[in-house]
């Protein structure tokens, strides 16, 4: 009997890889990497606004360089047999499209307008948005945040919407309709050309557009036309049903077959978030806590519907379907994890890049860069914990969760001239693991027990100071998933089903998953010692 493999098409913030994959096993066949072009030149972006906009054709590009090139790695026997692919992106990432769910940006006049690209999840710039969003909600008689955490956030669907309609510029006048990035590749790889039909996400629908079947969809005409007038309009060309990720859009294309030589027989799924996605591939069961751990953190959870109906406040969400079909998915997270560690390590570039510029070479001045947090974290550890320790704060891109509060900042407190880089590194290490302590801990308190801890992303396999100290502030293990791709791989899971080859997720995964490859311990003594760190991090952060 032949092998048959899938495809797991994962889209990150700065890059797109496709994952080949065995679809009985797992086993990894192939992989390709393919990063933005445009958006690693910074187009379209303000850092000091916090626009970030990513164009739709380094997703086209990106997805096409990558699926070629795990085609050119195997056999034509191979190629032959790829049955389907499912997509996972970064989210919520909505843009704006026309009647044929075509992109704003790839059409006449609009090719360099940021608003006509997507708008990436870390934009910051519709604050005064989701304010606006959260006052009406209060005030109305149904309060469409419920199933949201309770507040809705600038990262997410209707806040970046609100804030390019109210601008009443070209694009506001010229969308038909916005699509999610997850919605809109399925939509594109399969050749739809009518926007009304395009089958969207419940995961993507569910936890950042206030989607819920008690509300018989999307918020209502008159909410939305509250906001503003022309979003009133919106919501009839936009959606009412959505989607679990093991359902099928389509085949693929015979143009965008022939493109990627991939057979015209390929089943493309429903796409969703990708940080969803990757607590799939590690094999999330009821009640684990899955943390994907990279320039930020999305943490799931997944628990039979039957056994919790209560509502758990200041998370993103909770969501019938939206991780494991028929299962109840919950995600928090925080908005700078890595991106922490990064601004800290810019900061101790600057004299690399302003003075020795001209003294170093490129190379040089790059492997001092890679030296930079390696070396700090092996200070770091160095130091021992103790109650009179520096205290930080996490929120340098504002707070996700929990009780998400984007115009949150940054702090460190307790320097004295005493204070090194090593001592800074370690009170910021240490804030990123309270900011996960405090979702850990919503969690519990509002009756949604964890039972196991487990992580994915670079920063679990990078970093064995980070997770030590990660393990000593939840005090609890922490198990590491093996593959390096764990996004790709729950991608290609739900590409198993669609294809046929497993009945459903439960057993795709069972057959398909990597195991872990490490597991952290918590350090008793430091742990305690952490504890009460940890209330001095909630003691600050609430001044």
């Amino acid at each position: 009997m032949d092998k048959k493999y899938v495809i797991g098409l994962d889209y990150g913030t700065d890059s797109v890889r496709a994952l080949l994959v065995d679809a009985e096993n797992g086993a990894e066949v192939a992989c390709a990497v393919s990063l933005y072009k445009r958006w690693a030149e910074g187009k379209y972006c303000d850092p000091e606004k916090s626009q970030f906009r990513q164009h739709p054709l380094d997703y086209i590009e990106g997805m096409e360089e990558s699926i070629k090139e795990i085609v050119a790695q195997v056999s034509p026997a191979v190629v032959a047999n790829i049955l389907a692919i499912t997509i996972d992106t970064t989210g919520s990432t909505p843009g704006a499209v026309d009647e044929k769910g075509t992109p704003l940006a790839l059409t006449p006049g609009f090719e360099e307008d940021p608003d006509a690209m997507f708008v990436l999840w870390k934009d910051h710039t519709a604050l005064k948005e989701a304010d606006d969003i959260n006052a009406l909600a209060k005030q109305w008689g149904v309060d469409y945040t419920k199933y949201s955490g309770g507040l809705y956030s600038s990262e997410w669907f209707w806040s970046k919407i609100l804030n390019i309609t109210k601008k009443e510029g070209a694009v506001a006048q010229k969308a038909f309709s916005w699509m999610e990035h997850c919605d809109w590749m399925p939509a594109f790889l399969t050749g739809n050309d009518n926007v009304l039909t395009v089958k969207r996400s419940r995961c993507a629908a569910g936890h950042k557009a206030m989607w819920h079947e008690e509300f018989n969809g999307l918020p209502s005409q008159e909410f939305l036309g509250s906001l503003h007038p022309n979003l009133a309009g919106l919501r009839d060309r936009l959606y009412h049903d959505t989607y679990t990720t093991d359902e099928m859009v389509g085949n693929i294309s015979a143009v965008w077959a022939q493109k990627l030589g991939l057979p015209e027989s390929v089943k493309v799924g429903v796409g969703a978030l990708d940080a969803h996605l990757g607590a799939v591939g590690t094999g999330i069961e009821a009640y684990s806590l899955v943390k994907v751990m990279g320039t930020s953190t999305c943490d799931m959870v997944v628990v039979p519907k039957q056994e919790f109906t209560g509502l758990v406040n200041g998370i993103c969400g909770q969501v019938d379907g939206s991780v494991i079909p028929d299962m109840l998915g919950m995600e928090a997270g925080q908005s700078a994890f890595g991106d922490v560690y990064s601004w800290f390590k810019q900061i101790l570039e600057f004299p690399m890049k302003e003075i020795l510029a001209d003294t170093l070479s490129k190379e040089q001045l790059k492997d001092a860069s890679d030296a930079i947090l390696p070396k700090l974290a092996d200070k770091a550890s160095q130091i021992p914990v103790t109650a009179n320790d520096l205290i930080a704060l996490d929120w340098i891109n504002g707070r996700r969760t929990p009780d998400v509060d984007m115009t949150k900042k940054g702090l460190i407190a307790g320097i004295t001239l005493g204070t090194t880089a090593p001592h800074l590194f370690k009170a910021l290490v240490e804030a990123t693991a309270f900011g996960s302590k405090a979702i850990m801990n919503r969690f519990i308190e509002q009756g949604v027990a964890i039972k196991q801890v487990i992580a994915l992303g670079g920063i679990s396999k990078k970093s064995t100071y980070v997770m030590q100290t990660l393990a000593n502030i939840l005090n609890v293990p922490i198990k590491v998933a093996t593959s390096e791709q764990a996004c790709a791989l729950g991608s290609a899971m739900f590409a198993a089903v669609i294809g046929g080859v497993h009945q459903n997720i439960a057993e795709a995964q069972q057959k398909m998953t990597s195991g872990y490859d490490a597991e952290y311990l918590p350090e008793a003594e430091k742990a305690a010692v952490y504890e009460k760190l940890y209330q001095r991090y909630l003691t600050l952060g609430n001044q």
